[in-house]
């Protein structure tokens, strides 16, 4: 089995999104018979003669009601090739922070387009958020191809068109896909109305992309630490471990390691799982790290490889989505959330902002909702952070009020978006 694959969905409204999600989930049978009859059933409430698959996406009674998706809906489902975990995002402006949310970690962006209208500002807006986020992959699927007649030239020019705008973001990936999701053509099913395309049926392709997760072991590693284990029992009274998930790279038995942000030095001692010892542990995984000396370290520090630390900052710049209604100014004060570390944190500075569809950049006031914009920021205490562009893990953080503990912004360490002149 090739493991698992989490994908985000975006494109303007009336694209097809959830539609074609609901074709994947039906045609690779991952729907059950109780959910099928209760859409029938609301496709039969609203009139349609059909039954309405983007249903079994769109499950908030409201989007349902106006037959558009307003919040981003997670789904899950496999076949015998991998499994998938889905993020049917909304295609309205005003909700870019949701296909911020759905898209920052993610492998792949899939980005509709409806083949009557082409390449809009909706698309170059989600390609810009897509290169944003430093997601690997980019599927163009052109939708609707029915509605043209199944064009070649059609497709060919908006493959061209966004092509053109993919190139100035260094987009590393993109495969374009011609489909028609109410019918379910090149879906899971290759079409025979589109003899003239030889590429792979959307499942396919998703079935086969390559993961960035499996390069785990080719990058440094990264373990914050979530939890210390001291003594609890007569039997191992000299026990003390540090629990977490290896945010990326490889952690052995004998690594000489750094503990961060404040560089104390040793190896690793043994690694833990409940079943077991482990003779190493790689990104994702979930285990207890012992170390050689007796050091103090707490929850929010961060065991890295010696050879290949990260930065350790206290005043870095960043780009920041905002996803509060209250602008963010300059001297804000709030909490910065980053892999396990929380830390209080000021803005010094805002840049400029970003317009993703022209990708120009114009001075910053203030950063209002759903604004993109670089800014610095500077922590009462020091953090190990790698840049964005290099480790979308612990290059990413979230700015949270001091007061409520709501979610205000997400951040990325760096200025990520590499435009090509």
């Amino acid at each position: 089995m090739a493991g698992l694959l989490r994908f985000a969905t975006a494109g303007s409204v009336d694209d097809g999104k959830s539609t074609l999600i609901g074709r994947l989930l039906y045609d690779s049978k991952s729907v059950f018979q109780d959910q099928l009859e209760a859409v029938e059933r609301t496709s039969s409430d609203r009139g349609d003669d059909y039954t309405n698959l983007a249903l079994l996406t769109d499950g908030l009674r409201a989007e349902r009601e106006q037959g558009i998706t307003i919040d981003v809906a997670y789904r899950y489902f496999s076949t015998p090739v991998r499994s998938f975990i889905v993020a049917d995002t909304p295609g309205h402006v005003q909700y870019t922070r949701n296909m911020v949310t759905g898209a920052s970690t993610a492998d792949l962006a899939l980005v509709l387009v409806d083949a009557r209208k082409g390449v809009i500002e909706q698309t170059r807006r989600h390609a810009s958020l897509s290169a944003l986020l430093r997601v690997p992959h980019v599927v163009l699927a052109v939708n609707k191809m029915d509605l043209v007649g199944f064009d070649r030239a059609t497709y060919d020019a908006i493959v061209a068109d966004f092509r053109s705008f993919a190139a100035r973001l260094d987009l590393p990936d993109v495969t374009a896909i011609p489909l028609a999701a109410l019918p379910g053509d090149n879906v899971v099913d290759r079409s025979a109305a589109t003899p003239w395309y030889d590429g792979p049926t959307l499942l396919e392709h998703l079935e086969s992309v390559h993961v960035a997760r499996d390069d785990a072991a080719t990058r440094p590693a990264r373990f914050p630490v979530q939890y210390v284990l001291r003594p609890m029992s007569t039997e191992r009274p000299d026990y003390r471990g540090y629990a977490g998930t290896m945010a990326s790279g490889v952690l052995r038995r004998g690594d000489d390691v750094v503990v961060l942000p404040y560089g104390r030095g040793t190896t690793v001692a043994g690694i833990d799982t409940f079943d077991g010892e482990l003779p190493e542990a790689v990104a994702g995984q979930a285990v207890t790290v012992r170390l050689a000396d007796e050091l103090d370290v707490s929850r929010g520090d961060m065991i890295v490889a010696a050879t290949e630390p990260p930065p350790v900052v206290s005043t870095f710049e960043a780009t920041v989505c905002w996803m509060a209604d209250e602008p963010l100014r300059q001297g804000r004060r709030l909490l910065l959330k980053q892999t396990t570390r929380t830390v209080k944190a000021m803005v010094t500075a805002l840049h400029d902002t970003l317009d993703v569809t022209s990708l120009s950049r114009s001075p910053a006031g203030d950063l209002g909702l759903n604004d993109i914009g670089r800014v610095t920021l500077r922590t009462a205490s020091p953090l190990a952070a790698d840049d964005y562009a290099t480790d979308r893990r612990t290059g990413a953080f979230v700015l949270v009020d001091e007061a409520t503990g709501a979610t205000l912004g997400a951040g990325m360490v760096g200025s990520t978006l590499g435009l090509v002149a």
